[in-house]
């Protein structure tokens, strides 16, 4: 009672000196770690209908074979179902390049509440959370894996166990923003595998993978692969934000 207590006046006390602003603006809001009303309105919250298998949005149901959009009812992916909390638009931007960035680690735990209810059905049948991988020197660059922080913060809240180092990445592989699908897959090929001891923790577990974005897939199939190679009985996907596909207008 009394930590409690003295955890309630801190933050009222850190609350005075720097008044709680929004997470993206200026603008004063009630507590931290809260987006303005503003802020909040321009978020693209992704809703049903969306693929089940890959989160992309939909505009209407009519675009989807039973949930599943043609892409993956063509080229289903390997991992199981995937969910994404927002469109990648210039608004979800806002607070996922800076975390990504900029050093802004304190958006991982507000990216983190929206992704547990985007996600609330498959974290629900979750055995352990595992975020993609940067390769040592992009992480000695960044200092921080902005997966692994997403993946931390999801663990807390949801109470499930997580993996941090559970995959590596064989090498540093080039910038994917401006390349296509084909290219990426490519690209990320045979990058990604299993940590040596690993393989204990992951044999016939339900792994949820953790990204920040998820566009081709291309590295979230490369990092599933992994996870299935080192045993896992399947793996679902979540994200923070989910690039959308033109073709779905």
């Amino acid at each position: 009672m009394q930590i409690a207590w003295a955890k309630h006046l801190g933050l009222a006390v850190l609350d005075a000196l720097l008044p709680p602003q929004c997470l993206v603006c200026d603008q004063g809001v009630a507590a931290q770690g809260q987006l303005c009303a503003a802020c909040f309105r321009g978020i693209s919250f992704i809703t049903a209908p969306f693929c089940q298998r890959c989160a992309v949005p939909m505009v209407h149901a009519g675009q989807a074979v039973a949930g599943v959009c043609a892409r993956c009812v063509e080229n289903p992916p390997n991992w199981n179902n995937a969910r994404a909390a927002m469109r990648y638009d210039p608004n979800s931007r806002r607070l996922i390049l800076p975390l990504k960035h900029a050093d802004r680690t304190d958006l991982a735990a507000p990216l983190a509440q929206m992704m547990r209810r985007a996600g609330a059905d498959i974290l629900d049948q979750a055995d352990l959370l595992v975020p993609v991988p940067l390769h040592p020197s992009r992480l000695r660059m960044r200092r921080y894996n902005q997966a692994g922080l997403l993946a931390r913060a999801l663990g807390h809240h949801t109470k499930l166990a997580v993996r941090l180092d559970a995959l590596v990445r064989l090498r540093a592989t080039s910038r994917l923003a401006d390349l296509n699908a084909q290219q990426r897959a490519s690209v990320v090929s045979h990058a990604v595998a299993p940590r040596r001891g690993a393989a204990a923790d992951l044999a016939g577990r339900h792994v949820v993978l953790i990204d920040d974005v998820l566009t081709s897939g291309a590295t979230a199939a490369a990092c599933t692969s992994a996870l299935l190679a080192a045993g896992a009985a399947n793996v679902d996907v979540l994200v923070a934000a989910r690039v959308p596909d033109p073709r779905l207008k």
